[in-house]
């Protein structure tokens, strides 16, 4: 797989998961949220390999979401 390929892939996972948290009622959730959600958590570490970012992504809970975008709020946004 390219790194486009993978980019896009990625891409389309958090824009489902996005999707899935609208349905619910957070309609105002992005992919890039969901992205910067999930890759705060290996801001040390470097990104994992895909098949464990696809993990982290499909079992994203709204709870966990949630608490990530108070800490961002509060704490500033640190990436654009």
């Amino acid at each position: 797989m390219s790194e486009s390929e993978m980019d896009a892939a990625i891409e389309a996972l958090c824009r489902s998961k996005a999707e899935e948290f609208r349905l619910i009622g957070y309609e105002h959730v992005t992919s890039k949220d969901i992205w910067n959600c999930i890759s705060s958590k290996y801001e040390k570490e470097g990104i994992p390999p895909l098949y464990k970012l696809t993990n982290d992504i499909l079992s994203l809970k709204v709870m966990a979401f949630m608490n990530f975008m108070t800490i961002s709020a509060y704490k500033g946004s640190s990436f654009d």
